[in-house]
């Protein structure tokens, strides 16, 4: 069946966007699941919250340590081979937590062998592979791409949270690794492909452009400007507004997401209902990267991206000030709809900026920065309320660091970013 880029019908990138979908929709379950075992964990085992947020912290420095190499793997060798692998580690570790009697167990399963799982089947990854195969509504197909992460949360996480009430966490564990085997597997070689180019395609929206020459099998204009790898982005300021920016949303986005469920529980609300704040969280998100996607598309990035630190900025002041369960679930929902808002913009901003020739190593190292920030900031949250009985200090600390992530984003320069040439001095001078 002949595939066309004039016809959306039977084009094949809406199939690598469905599967992509689904691998987000289980692994994001699979994620969100920590919150729901975090108190489960500890009252069995005896830990304490920075012990087991320090869990977080390794699952979430190895994720993003993988996100970089697994970036530049996708960009080679497309994502098969690699989401595979990844599938393996993250079911083998997982499956392996229902064994454990020990911490030392946790920060190996947890903490080092499925963090290393995630990374080569993520949502960055996902956002890189969608800017390939559409150069139309590029935004949007991202943000319906990556609506597999929301909707896996909002169904997935009640779910565990009801399986672990009956049951125990142990049971869920074992569950999530069997599931993620064979549904990744099967998307990774039934679905899922790489660069539309390497089977004869052209991305969806892709306009023949005169005065062309071909480079390594691709066309590319003449006078087109030249992509820019890590090295030559990282010579820019933009670069380094966008990396401050995105270890600042990190930080806020898990420690949200890890320490929810434990923070409203601890003022006598159900784990039940705990879970359902944290569902709600999902399918909340799945608005923001609805909302993100096509503005971007109109007005670019840098508007959605300030808007959700502007919101954190007043979620935060909310929680400090109030603790019930109308307040827990504002907080919930409104902080929900800008956790993904800068999934799809990542990959879309870091085209803008730098060309989509090396898109998945750039968003892939932005992306680092963001994760290792969020593990890092999850682990402090833990910290400081062993040593304080609260959460207070850390969403003080929070909102400061919002602020100074909205000012970064201000100053962005949204523009198509050239290669800079040394200057050389001259002799007479």
């Amino acid at each position: 069946m002949k595939q066309s880029s004039h016809s959306t019908r039977f084009f094949y990138g809406w199939y690598v966007l469905t599967g992509c979908f689904f691998l987000l929709f289980f692994q994001s379950g699979a994620r969100h699941s920590f919150g729901v075992m975090f108190k489960p964990m500890i009252s069995q085992l005896g830990w304490d919250r920075a012990s087991i947020s320090l869990a977080f912290f390794l699952n979430m420095t190895m994720f993003a340590l993988t996100l970089t190499i697994a970036g530049r793997l996708y960009d080679r060798y497309g994502p098969k081979w690699v989401i595979f692998i990844s599938t393996v580690f993250m079911a083998v570790g997982y499956i392996c937590i229902s064994r454990i009697d020990s911490l030392w167990e946790f920060y190996l399963y947890y903490g080092v062998v499925v963090g290393i799982g995630v990374g080569g089947a993520s949502v960055p990854l996902v956002a890189a592979l969608m800017s390939k195969w559409f150069e139309k509504r590029r935004g949007l197909t991202i943000s319906l791409a990556i609506c597999g992460n929301c909707v896996g949360q909002f169904v997935l996480v009640p779910l565990f949270t009801v399986f672990v009430i009956h049951y125990d966490w142990r049971a869920s564990y074992f569950i999530i690794g069997l599931i993620i085997l064979v549904i990744n597997t099967l998307l990774a070689f039934a679905v899922i492909k790489g660069d539309p180019r390497d089977f004869g395609l052209k991305p969806l929206g892709h306009q023949a452009q005169a005065g062309v020459k071909k480079v390594k099998d691709q066309t590319i204009p003449e006078d087109s400007p030249k992509d820019l790898g890590l090295r030559d982005a990282m010579r820019t300021h933009s670069f380094w507004l966008f990396l401050i920016a995105m270890f600042i949303c990190g930080s806020g986005d898990f420690l949200v997401t890890a320490h929810l469920i434990p923070l409203v529980t601890d003022y006598g609300i159900s784990p039940r209902t705990a879970g359902n704040m944290l569902a709600w969280f999902g399918l909340m998100s799945m608005g923001g990267i609805l909302f993100a996607g096509p503005v971007s598309d109109w007005i670019g990035n840098k508007t959605p991206i300030a808007l959700s630190f502007f919101l954190r900025i007043c979620v935060y002041i909310l929680i400090l000030n109030y603790q019930n369960l109308i307040s827990f679930y504002v907080f919930a929902m409104v902080f929900g709809f800008t956790f993904l808002i800068t999934a799809p913009l990542t990959a879309t901003l870091a085209g803008r900026l730098y060309g989509f020739g090396h898109v998945g190593l750039l968003s892939g190292f932005i992306t680092t920065v963001h994760h290792f920030g969020g593990g890092f900031w999850a682990y402090i949250g833990g910290l400081l309320f062993d040593k304080t009985g609260s959460y207070r200090l850390i969403f003080i600390s929070s909102a400061i660091l919002a602020l100074i992530a909205l000012l970064c984003t201000i100053f962005i320069k949204e523009k198509r970013h050239l290669k800079e040439v040394p200057k050389i001095k001259s002799a007479y001078l």
